[in-house]
């Protein structure tokens, strides 16, 4: 029983903590991952949205663009920057070449100034390592796209035919093999966002300052190739121009990143770009941690698991046992064990009230039982009283149906009064039998209530005494009287009662010539009445049966010698009513009944 409920519970526990642990994993491994992306997309395009209206109500100045931007970099932990409608920087004037035209056609050329941004061509790190390939003066072929005053770069080549610099991803898109320089068109007369080439020398260079509020751009180069590859995609595949936001996703090394592209419309017809890059490498970092912390909170749970099973054994188990012991005891009525109880619980509380059933089951059963002992008692008694009875009426029966026999066929004549006389001794008798039977039946009826009077003792057996001072003098036998004074609160008539069955026991069992003492002693509360009786003893085993009906300790003597054999035990009945002590033992030559009555205060 004891592994059985443990198991269980131990099954219970480990299923139940594995199954929160396996949930717990699966939501902080998976959904967890989930759950973190799409929140951080919602939050962006919220804040997107949000630095789209600041961005337009900065009016163009630069300054508070880039604070902008700079404030959305800090909060969000993701890159953000604002491009024109061909995909270049906008805002951002602090890294390009400067590029005077050489071998011009009109004198409008001469007096240009070409910017050709390096970000798309070189890294802010190698720009600031001073390693620089170009250097002011120098003269190159410079292959791009147009875009207003500006040249997106592609492939930038010194006249001896060394390529210094190449925009990798506009040169997929332009050359299948190796780059070949074509005539150059007029600059001035090429469209807006077209293929072209120029020549000419570098007439300045402008790096961006240490610190600088566009580092966190510069410095981000996979935030560059982002949108180096979008403006390659705008230039050569063209873009349809929505108000809606697009969301793309993109991986580098193991690192999964989000790209957020908000258009944003003039009412002149351009359009410009919010481009944004947040990283999700936090939470794949998280989620990674997580896993590899999981082995020790397995082993952790392992352990919780150990200790609540023990708990369970000894809080919950234990008592269970405990209280299934007892209780196949207490069906086997045996109520000898009580459960300890040792909280105060649902287990304290039931414990509890199986102790409180089982004395009271304890306490019904034990008085069943003594119902049914007094019942096979009364029983037996019935039994013996309807033998008594009908011994004690068939002897007188008997006697006058041979009286009347005698008289029916006229023998012995002149003994008529005798035979009369003899009958008439006999009704008497019965008569006195029938009383003593109904007397006793009425105080064993349970209903009869002893009513209490106050009286003197000694008064009373004086009184007694004297009335039987006539059966003693018949039997020669001496009285001892040894009273004192004593107020008693009893049923006089009923005690009176009492005195004589022990006066007549006592003279019916004195050998002639011998004494018979009657006493009175006093004790704090009671006074204590003994009759005493020389010459005659019962046996020790017969001593319990004295008080019973019908009782005769001298089987042999004659029927005659004796009364009903009911005045002991209406005197049992008697003192048990009045609830006082009473008794009857042997002394040394003979036999002392005694009762006591309660003292009037």
């Amino acid at each position: 029983m004891r592994s059985s409920i443990v198991l269980k519970l131990f099954l219970l526990t480990t299923t139940l903590c594995i199954l929160i642990l396996a949930v717990i994993y699966a939501g902080q491994t998976i959904f967890f991952k989930e759950y973190y992306a799409n929140r951080k997309v919602n939050d962006l395009q919220t804040k997107i949205e949000a630095f789209k209206s600041a961005y337009m109500n900065t009016a163009g100045n630069s300054l508070a663009i880039q604070t902008l931007q700079q404030d959305f970099y800090r909060s969000n932990n993701a890159s953000i920057t604002v491009l024109d409608h061909d995909g270049n920087l906008k805002d951002v004037n602090d890294f390009y070449l400067e590029i005077k035209l050489l071998k011009t056609l009109t004198k409008e050329e001469e007096k240009m100034r070409i910017k050709v941004p390096l970000y798309q061509l070189m890294s802010i790190e190698e720009a600031a390592s001073g390693q620089l390939l170009i250097a002011r003066g120098d003269q190159l072929f410079i292959n791009g796209i147009k875009s207003n005053s500006m040249l997106i770069p592609i492939v930038v080549q010194h006249p001896s035919g060394e390529l210094l610099y190449v925009n990798e991803t506009f040169k997929r898109k332009v050359y299948k093999g190796n780059v070949k320089f074509e005539e150059r068109k007029d600059w001035k007369d090429s469209n807006p966002s077209s293929y072209t080439n120029l020549f000419g020398a570098v007439s300045d260079i402008q790096l961006p300052s240490s610190g600088g509020a566009s580092d966190f751009i510069y410095s981000n180069k996979l935030f560059l190739d982002q949108i180096n590859a979008f403006q390659a995609k705008l230039l050569f595949e063209g873009n349809q121009h929505t108000d809606s936001i697009l969301i793309q996703d993109y991986e580098q090394n193991n690192v999964k990143y989000k790209l957020f592209i908000q258009p944003v419309h003039y009412d002149n017809g351009t359009t410009n770009y919010i481009f944004v890059m947040a990283s999700l490498q936090p939470v794949d970092e998280a989620v990674q941690m997580m896993k590899d912390y999981y082995v020790y909170i397995v082993i952790f749970v392992m352990v919780l698991i150990l200790i609540a099973s023990l708990y369970f054994s000894l809080k919950i188990a234990r008592p269970l046992l405990r209280i299934n012991q007892t209780t196949k005891k207490i069906a086997n009525l045996d109520f000898s064990e009580t459960i300890p109880i040792r909280s105060k619980d649902e287990i304290g509380d039931l414990s509890r009230n199986i102790n409180q059933l089982s004395g009271t089951l304890h306490s019904y059963i034990g008085k069943l039982r003594e119902d049914i002992e007094r019942e096979k008692q009364l029983e037996n008694t019935r039994k013996e009283f309807i033998s008594g009875v009908s011994h004690e009426l068939k002897t007188p029966l008997s006697v006058m149906k041979s009286c009347i026999s005698i008289l029916k066929d006229g023998v012995a004549a002149h003994k008529k009064d005798h035979y009369f006389q003899a009958m008439e001794k006999e009704v008497d008798k019965m008569d006195h039998l029938i009383v003593d039977m109904l007397e006793l039946a009425k105080y064993e009826s349970g209903t009869y209530k002893m009513k209490m009077d106050t009286f003197f003792i000694d008064k009373l057996i004086n009184s007694v005494c004297g009335q039987l001072s006539h059966e003693m003098a018949a039997k020669q036998l001496r009285l001892s009287v040894q009273l004192i004074p004593g107020l008693v609160v009893a049923n006089q008539h009923r005690i009176e009662q009492v005195i004589t069955n022990f006066m007549t026991n006592a003279i019916r069992y004195t050998p002639k010539n011998l004494e018979i003492i009657v006493s009175v002693i006093e004790e704090t509360n009671h006074i204590v009445v003994r009759v005493e009786n020389k010459g005659a003893r019962i046996p020790e085993e017969q001593l319990s049966k004295v008080w019973d009906r019908f009782y005769r300790g001298d089987t042999a003597r004659q029927r005659s010698d004796g009364g009903t054999g009911l005045g002991l035990a209406i005197s049992r009945k008697i003192l048990q009513l009045h609830d006082v002590n009473y008794g009857v033992t042997n002394t040394t030559d003979g036999v002392v009944f005694f009762f006591s009555l309660n003292k009037k205060s």
